[in-house]
C-alpha cells in the first residue's frame, strides 16, 4: 500500500495543506483486536474531502492512506510507547516515549481510547520499525520535500497541517461563550505552537477572515500543533506551518459517522477559507518581488 498521495497543480504557489488523519486504507498487518467501529472514530473523518479542491486554488495537497490509529504521523519518531512490547526494544532508534506514549496515544497507539486497549497481543521491535520505514518516513519525507521544494523556488512557504477535533475536546481553557450556563464548543483552532511555527500576521488574519464567515476561532487553545507543524518550521526563515481544528460536529453526526446536511456549507466555507490563504500567499510574493 503507498503511503501517500498528493496532488500537486501545473503552476504551484507556495502553500501545501496536508492531512495525516484522514487515511482509511487499513494495513492487512495491523491485527488489532478492538471493535473496528471505535478504532474508526480515530480518522479524521471527511477531512481529505473537505480540502480536496486546494489544487484548483494553486495549492499542493497531501494526505496519508494509512489510519493514525496504525502510526502516527503526527508524533516524533522516536515517541514509541514500549509498553507494546514483551520483548527487550532490538530497532535502530532509541525510543525517548513521551507522555502520549504514557497516555497511550504515542507513535502506535496503545490504546483506541481510555481503558480500551487496540491490541490483544504484544507488539515486536520489528513490527513497529516496518511501519517506521514503510509509513512514517515516506510521509515526512513527502512532505519535507515539497516544503523544501517550495522554499527554494519562492524564498517562503505555508504550510497548512489539517485535522477535525470530537466536538467533546472543542472547549478552549478560555470560554468564548456559553450555552444556557454551559462553555460553548469552538468551530475553529488554529495552531502556531505561540506563535513559534507560523508568521503572527498569517495566523492572526486567518483567524479574523475565519470568524467573519460566521464561525468561532481560538488561537493555540486547546491544541497548538505537535509534530507535523513543529518539525519543517521556522518563520524567520521563511518556513510557515499553521494546524486547523474543525469541529467535527460542524458537518458529521459523531456517534454515527454520516455526513450532516450542513456539509456542503462548510465545505463551501471552507472553500472560502483556502481561497483566503492562497491570495494572502500570492498578495506576499507579489510584495517579495516589489522590495
Amino acid at each position: 500500500m503507498n503511503a501517500f498521495k498528493f496532488h500537486k497543480p501545473d503552476h504551484p504557489i507556495p502553500l501545501i495543506f496536508d492531512s495525516p488523519h484522514s487515511g482509511a486504507e487499513y494495513p492487512d498487518d495491523f491485527n488489532y483486536a478492538c471493535d473496528f467501529k471505535t478504532l474508526k472514530s480515530a480518522e479524521d473523518h471527511f477531512v481529505e474531502e473537505l480540502f480536496a479542491h486546494t489544487p484548483s486554488q494553486s495549492a499542493t495537497f497531501l494526505t496519508a492512506n494509512f489510519p493514525r490509529s496504525y502510526l502516527d504521523v503526527n508524533r516524533a519518531i522516536d515517541d514509541i510507547d514500549l509498553e507494546l512490547l514483551d520483548e527487550p526494544w532490538s530497532g535502530e532508534i532509541n525510543p525517548a516515549p513521551t507522555s502520549r506514549s504514557h497516555a497511550g496515544i504515542g507513535l502506535i497507539r496503545r490504546l483506541i481510547r481510555p481503558g480500551v486497549p487496540v491490541y490483544e497481543r504484544a507488539l515486536t521491535s520489528a513490527e513497529i520499525m516496518h511501519r517506521i520505514n514503510s509509513y512514517y518516513r515516506p510521509y515526512h519525507g513527502a512532505l519535507e520535500t515539497l516544503i523544501n521544494e517550495m522554499h527554494y523556488n519562492f524564498g517562503q512557504v505555508w504550510h497548512i497541517n489539517c485535522h477535525s477535533m470530537p466536538s467533546s475536546s472543542a472547549y478552549p481553557k478560555r470560554v468564548i461563550g456559553l450555552i444556557g450556563n454551559r462553555p460553548k464548543p469552538v468551530d475553529f483552532v488554529l495552531g502556531d505552537r505561540d506563535g513559534t511555527s507560523c508568521e503572527h500576521h498569517f495566523t492572526r488574519a486567518l483567524s479574523e477572515y475565519i470568524r467573519i464567515l460566521g464561525y468561532t476561532v481560538s488561537i493555540n487553545d486547546p491544541f497548538k500543533g505537535v509534530e507535523l507543524v513543529e518539525k519543517y518550521s521556522n518563520p524567520a526563515t521563511g518556513y510557515n506551518s499553521l494546524q486547523i481544528e474543525i469541529n467535527k460536529s460542524l458537518y458529521m453526526h459523531e456517534k454515527t459517522g454520516k455526513k450532516k446536511k450542513e456539509f456542503d456549507q462548510l465545505q463551501s466555507a471552507i472553500k472560502n477559507i483556502t481561497a483566503f490563504c492562497a491570495q494572502y500567499v500570492q498578495s506576499r510574493l507579489t510584495n517579495l518581488a516589489a522590495d
